[in-house]
């Protein structure tokens, strides 16, 4: 499988677009993906923001971390205003108003923000075919306002909306599969990223922005406070998403599915699982049923990549 050696670490720009000073959470590996993020694009960028944990802490009036053009949308509008945005960028070079030039339209949002509440205004967008990068930022949670649970919630995490107590386990459905919902739109590419990752990130962003049409990019982003761990394994745990196969990393170019990255043998959930009080109730019975499911659709995406089981 392709290792992440795309980037040369001596060749990274060392401006930052996401600038530091924001007021993240102590080990909050979301500011980590946004700044990697910014890392792969350039100057002629313009960037739509949902409302959510990275529009509150980079931007509190009258400070912002944004070094580039920067616009803060509603929760369920972001995919609209970005295509919106691009449609009037093309408007004007056509009229000649602005010089031809290429200038990059990227959204970001959470989870809440894309597989909830945004999903109507992303798949619109998806089907139009507007040549944008939408970035979804997924904490599995509503962070911002209370740790409440969303449908890219995991199964049996514990929030303050699916709390486990002596009758709930906590979150009793799986998580939904927003970049097979993304692919199911035909577009030209889909990809799953985490910042535990850095080069692989910053390599999908980069063939994101190179497509000609939209680009969805589903970044695992870790979340000390909502996960219940201690805030200097984050990029730890981020890698054993990614090792057990809870969060496999792979691409879908022209709707042909490639691995990221695979392994000989993937590592057991419970060493993910286990270093999260979101977690902590599970039983022994609940980790063996979740480990069948995630080796279950593990195989079944092997088999899509073309990769031996």
């Amino acid at each position: 499988m392709d290792k992440f050696n795309v980037f040369v670490p001596k060749l990274l720009p060392e401006h930052e677009f996401f600038a530091p000073g924001h007021r993240a959470c102590v080990g909050c590996a979301e500011a980590l993906a946004v700044r990697l993020v910014c890392k792969a694009l350039d100057r002629n960028t313009i960037v739509v923001n949902a409302t959510g944990c990275m529009e509150i802490v980079a931007s509190p009036l009258p400070e912002t971390s944004w070094e580039l053009p920067w616009i803060h949308t509603l929760f369920e509008n972001t995919a609209a205003v970005a295509s919106g945005i691009e449609s009037g960028l093309k408007a004007m070079m056509r009229k000649e108003e602005l010089p031809q030039s290429k200038i990059s339209v990227v959204a970001i949002a959470g989870d809440g923000g894309t597989s909830d509440i945004g999903l109507q205004a992303l798949s619109g967008a998806l089907e139009r075919g507007h040549h944008m990068l939408y970035c979804c930022f997924d904490n599995e949670a509503y962070m911002n306002t209370g740790i409440q649970r969303s449908s890219s919630t995991p199964f049996g995490a514990s929030t303050t909306t699916s709390p486990a107590g002596k009758v709930s386990m906590g979150q009793v459905t799986w998580k939904k599969n927003m970049p097979a919902i993304a692919a199911a739109h035909n577009i030209p590419y889909v990809a799953t990223a985490c910042p535990s990752y850095p080069f692989d990130l910053m390599d999908k962003v980069k063939r994101g922005l190179k497509c000609n049409g939209p680009a969805y990019l589903h970044i695992l982003s870790p979340c000390p406070t909502g996960w219940r761990c201690a805030p200097d394994i984050a990029v730890r745990i981020g890698r054993l998403a990614v090792e057990t196969a809870i969060f496999p990393l792979y691409e879908v170019i022209d709707g042909e599915y490639k691995l990221s990255m695979d392994f000989p043998q993937i590592r057991p959930v419970q060493e993910y699982l286990k270093l999260q009080g979101r977690f902590r109730h599970l039983s022994d019975d609940a980790i063996k049923h979740i480990q069948e499911r995630v080796t279950s659709d593990y195989l079944k995406l092997k088999k899509k990549s073309g990769v031996p089981a």
